[in-house]
């Protein structure tokens, strides 16, 4: 059989072979048209189906590549009594949700930590305190993490090889972290110049000696600034990412202002290893050089301008950090 289908009105009727080629008058409307072949008609239909399938996916792959424009996000501001160092105030839902629209914008799924931003506890206080003196602290900071990691519950350091100053200095540190409750026991034994130390076994304090104390540091520097500024934001720490390829990524500290996301990595041991996947995920990101800073202990002033001017990231150290911050939040970030 062939096909008749009326151009007009579109009717369609099959009608013997004999006639294909023939113009016929549509039984509906009356309009002429030609008969058609059955499978010539059906695979013209495919041809013109097929290629109209290829063209719309071309365009999905063009529409991915595309800036996505950002849903307005949701950010506060804090209340005026509001205690950076001792408050729950951040640690809701509705206080993340701003970079959650963030993420999700850029078809990034993020899970959140609420609690990681809870201020009352001693972390934010005691990171404060190991930022004084980073060389006096990076002593007693090794001397922890070779402790946790050999499983030894107990440490005893002498200051007989210390200056009075520096040794006074020491032994009020270890006294400090004590009265924070970062130590089990604590004793100063006066006459032999020798602290004692009993390690606190909860896993918070652990994790806290081996390199959380650097990420607390970076996280108050940054609120401080937005409380000092009356900047509404939305921040997060140890928030994990998902990217639509499945990579996991967690990221150390990151704050939302004005919708510019500031992501802070910290490393307080090794880690020019970790350059170009840093690298990578800043890219994947989409943010400027000066929104993807590295707070690194391992290196001088000196080291991370050079390292800086070297790769597509901004190296600081803990005491160059916060004129970064700054300047981040001066106007658009280079890309």
């Amino acid at each position: 059989m062939a096909i008749h289908r009326c151009t007009q009105c579109g009717h369609l009727a099959e009608v013997s072979n004999d006639q294909i080629g023939v113009r016929l008058n549509c039984p509906q409307c009356g309009a002429a048209g030609t008969a058609h072949d059955t499978v010539m008609y059906v695979g013209k239909l495919l041809e013109r189906y097929f290629a109209s399938r290829r063209e719309i996916e071309a365009l999905r792959e063009i529409d991915k590549t595309l800036p996505t424009a950002s849903p307005p996000s949701t950010t506060a501001t804090l209340p005026a009594d509001f205690d950076a160092y001792n408050s729950q105030t951040l640690s809701t839902a509705e206080q993340h949700e701003g970079l959650r629209r963030w993420f999700a914008a850029r078809r990034i799924k993020a899970d959140f930590d609420l609690d990681a931003v809870n201020t009352t506890g001693f972390f934010d206080e005691a990171a404060d305190l190991l930022s004084e003196d980073l060389a006096m602290s990076g002593d007693l900071l090794g001397r922890l993490r070779w402790a946790y990691r050999k499983d030894v519950n107990f440490l005893n350091i002498k200051l007989s090889d210390m200056s009075q100053k520096d040794g006074q200095a020491y032994n009020a540190l270890c006294q400090k972290l004590y009265s924070y409750s970062f130590f089990a026991k604590y004793n100063y034994q006066r006459n032999d110049k020798l602290i004692r130390l009993n390690l606190q076994p909860a896993p918070a304090v652990r994790r806290f000696f081996e390199g959380g104390w650097l990420e607390w540091r970076a996280f108050m520097a940054m609120l401080n600034l937005c409380q000092e500024r009356k900047l509404a934001f939305s921040c997060a720490r140890n928030a994990k990412v998902v990217f639509e390829n499945e990579d996991l990524h967690e990221l150390d500290v990151v704050f939302l202002i004005n919708d510019i996301l500031i992501c802070i990595e910290c490393k307080s041991g090794e880690f020019r290893h970790d350059i170009e996947k840093m690298t990578r995920l800043r890219r994947k990101l989409g943010l400027g050089k000066r929104q993807f800073i590295v707070c690194a202990t391992d290196m001088d002033d000196t080291q991370a301008t050079g390292m800086t001017a070297m790769y597509e990231l901004s190296f600081v150290t803990p005491d160059t950090l916060m004129p970064l911050l700054q300047q981040s939040l001066t106007g658009p970030a280079p890309r």
